[in-house]
């Protein structure tokens, strides 16, 4: 059921003023919006708290992971929550988040206009052990790339840690598959494609052309 209380009325007002104009849709009725890039989405969600109010989490989705909802492989902000104490002080704060969400969703695409540009910026960060994740991203987006010497360093960094739950064990098996394909960025790319499809299924999205190149 949507939160229908004073302040989410008031983000609502803030996000539909801040970000419709930059193209972003609302998911359904919730505090999340999305920016669709076709393999990639800019997610904002103005975040729940304990109390009546609201945060901010701004970041990047990479749609070649199959699943079945909203995830931020990318931070690009983090804004705490601040409680509703008067509609003026929350109506101010709601569209000072709006704005933010603004400034940082714009910053995303011009961040990730292209994959060889994802792909640099992917690559260029440190991989977190035991963030699967990360390795698997940067494999990718190098074997998209067109560099399958990085992709398979990545890769083989996901396959040498210890899957500690089914999760894990499923990732490693995408894993070898895209390593044992890395120098056929053709392969690699229908591979994406269908992955990206599916997801994007999974999530309502309309089906689109891929431009990954």
């Amino acid at each position: 059921m949507a939160d229908r209380s004073p302040a989410s009325q008031i983000i609502t007002l803030a996000a539909r003023e801040c970000l419709e104009p930059l193209g972003l849709t609302q998911r359904g009725r919730s505090r999340l919006w999305v920016d669709d890039h076709g393999w990639w989405l800019g997610v904002v969600e103005f975040t729940p708290s304990r109390t009546v109010g609201s945060g901010l989490h701004v970041g990047a989705m990479w749609l070649w992971h199959d699943v079945d909802h909203l995830a931020f492989h990318i931070d690009a902000v983090r804004v705490g929550p601040e409680p509703f104490r008067t509609e003026n002080q929350f109506t101010r704060f709601a569209f000072d988040l709006g704005r933010q969400a603004a400034a940082n969703v714009t910053a995303l695409k011009e961040r990730f206009p292209s994959l060889p540009d994802a792909a640099r910026d992917i690559t260029s960060r440190p991989v977190r052990r035991g963030f699967l994740q990360d390795g698997f991203d940067a494999g990718v987006a190098s074997a998209l790339a067109g560099d399958p010497g990085t992709a398979r360093h990545h890769f083989e960094k996901v396959l040498r840690e210890e899957p500690l739950a089914p999760w894990m064990v499923d990732s490693q098996e995408k894993t070898r598959e895209l390593h044992a394909m890395a120098a056929d960025r053709d392969a690699v790319a229908a591979w994406v494609t269908r992955a990206v499809g599916s997801r994007r299924s999974k999530l309502g999205l309309e089906p689109v052309p891929l431009a990954i190149s």
